[in-house]
């Protein structure tokens, strides 16, 4: 899954909060890969998936570029901060990472 942390409110209610990687996807060596990047993360916030998490993520979520040593490419990914009845309703509507 990803980091846990817990919010308490005036009236002692506790939140568990979940750190994920709610979106995946790789490019290949490009000139400027955070240009090209652009579209598809364009995209998934257009989906219902992106409009899901824009709509219940505590924070905006943001993006991490990383290199895949493996496949030769940039993997990037999309975190955010999720309640743990909404990330619960994210896998049970889209799965772990969902499809878009």
């Amino acid at each position: 899954m990803g980091t846990v942390r817990y919010t308490v409110d005036d009236l002692h209610n506790v939140t568990e909060i979940h750190k994920v990687v709610v979106y995946r996807f790789h490019l290949s060596d490009v000139e400027d890969t955070d240009i090209r990047a652009a579209e598809p993360i364009y995209k998934w916030e257009q989906s219902e998936q992106g409009q899901f998490v824009m709509k219940h993520a505590i924070d905006k979520p943001v993006w991490h570029k990383n290199i895949d040593h493996v496949t030769y490419s940039y993997q990037y990914v999309i975190v955010a901060e999720l309640e743990m009845k909404k990330l619960a309703e994210f896998y049970l509507r889209f799965g772990q990472m969902g499809k878009i």
